[in-house]
């Protein structure tokens, strides 16, 4: 469970409660999961985590309540506090709750009252499964580069081109898809649609294996004629859209790597006071204590980050740009050198295929390339130090 007391300053008496709740469901229904063999298992895995989910109600803080959810709007803090608790009991289960996180966002934002009413209640339910299609093989980074076109087709649109490294591949019922209405116009000509899965013109091109277990893949749109109702917002609005989208869950993200992180830490608190070495538990040894004190250090200043940024959001702040950039870098970048110190104090049996820390280890460097790499974050930050001043 996160820790609570750290980041109480941060937080509403409600959120205690949803965190307990978190941790309830991560033990009973998450924890005992088997790590899946392979990527089929994992996509198998993935469905089952996103029923579980739907059952327990942790969706509901990622929508209005008049669409399912359980507040006015959706709850930055109740997120991270649930992403961070999932991370540190299943990656794979933390990856599910984000994507779905990351699709009800944007529409609970922009999308039209039938697409809100349509589609929300059921990502809350976990009855569909979402998909946030922006990245393709020539355009991550620079979301500008994206080259897939939607040109009018009478009073809809036809969708071309091909999507890739995009979460959820394949098993999803519905994606969220990012396309050049206005190729000339650079990001400024970007648009959102909502293509369902099935759709004529929509075609799973194959899986995108990772050493973790998380189903990715490529998607082609070939000819594929949607109506002028699958528009999310405005045309032109999507890299606006998806740029507020990723400026609140970046603060998830870090939520995530503090999961990560502290799960590496007391898998590695564990062994340092069982392994004995030399006649002494390895706890005793000075460069062991350095790499716990880090670690635990560390975390704990991921927390404050992650925890204020997602608390400006809530209270109402407009742009969170610089605050989210701070707490995904420091707290994924903490986070690996988290993992990688518990592999070195758990020494051979942090490799092995079945020890929670190789699956920590296989799942966090994704964390510091995903919804804007550290190198990112790090423009983002420097650009806002640079601004003149108002």
């Amino acid at each position: 469970m996160p820790d609570l007391e750290a980041v109480r300053p941060f937080l509403e008496p409600r959120h205690l409660a949803i965190a307990h709740d978190a941790l309830a469901f991560a033990e009973a229904e998450i924890r005992p999961l088997p790590e899946p063999a392979d990527d089929d298992a994992g996509r198998r895995q993935a469905r089952a985590i996103l029923e579980r989910l739907g059952r327990s109600g942790l969706l509901r803080h990622a929508v209005p309540a008049a669409y399912g959810g359980a507040g006015d709007a959706p709850d930055l803090r109740a997120l991270c506090l649930i992403r961070e608790t999932l991370a540190a009991a299943s990656p794979l289960a933390d990856d599910v709750f984000a994507i779905q996180c990351l699709v009800a966002l944007p529409l609970a934002v922009a999308g039209s009252e039938e697409q809100k009413r349509r589609l929300l209640p059921r990502l809350v339910r976990g009855a569909a499964m979402a998909a946030f299609a922006m990245t393709e093989r020539d355009a991550g980074s620079d979301v500008g580069a994206i080259a897939s076109r939607a040109r009018r087709d009478g009073a809809g649109w036809r969708l071309e081109g091909a999507k890739s490294l995009i979460s959820n591949a394949g098993i999803a019922d519905v994606y969220l898809i990012f396309a050049a209405t206005d190729p000339g116009a650079g990001r400024r000509g970007l648009s959102l649609f909502l293509v369902a899965a099935d759709h004529p013109g929509l075609r799973f091109a194959g899986a995108q294996v990772l050493a973790a277990a998380h189903p990715l893949g490529e998607i082609v749109l070939d000819g594929c004629r949607v109506g002028a109702e699958a528009l999310v917002g405005e045309e032109g609005e999507g890299f606006a859209l998806g740029m507020h989208t990723l400026d609140r869950l970046r603060a998830t993200v870090a939520a995530a790597a503090c999961g990560l992180a502290q799960r590496a830490l007391d898998e590695a608190l564990a062994h340092a006071r069982r392994r004995r070495q030399f006649g002494r538990p390895l706890a005793d040894f000075q460069l062991v204590q350095q790499k716990l004190a880090r670690s635990a250090t560390e975390l704990a200043a991921s927390r404050l980050l992650t925890y204020r940024a997602a608390h400006a959001a809530d209270a109402g702040r407009e742009r969170i740009s610089c605050e989210s950039a701070m707490a995904k870098l420091f707290a994924t970048e903490a986070a690996q050198r988290a993992v990688d110190d518990a592999v070195q104090i758990l020494g051979g049996r942090g490799v092995l295929a079945d020890h929670p820390v190789d699956r920590l280890y296989r799942s966090v460097r994704a964390l510091r390339i995903y919804e804007g790499t550290s190198e990112i974050q790090q423009l983002v930050i420097a650009r806002r130090l640079l601004r003149p001043s108002d």
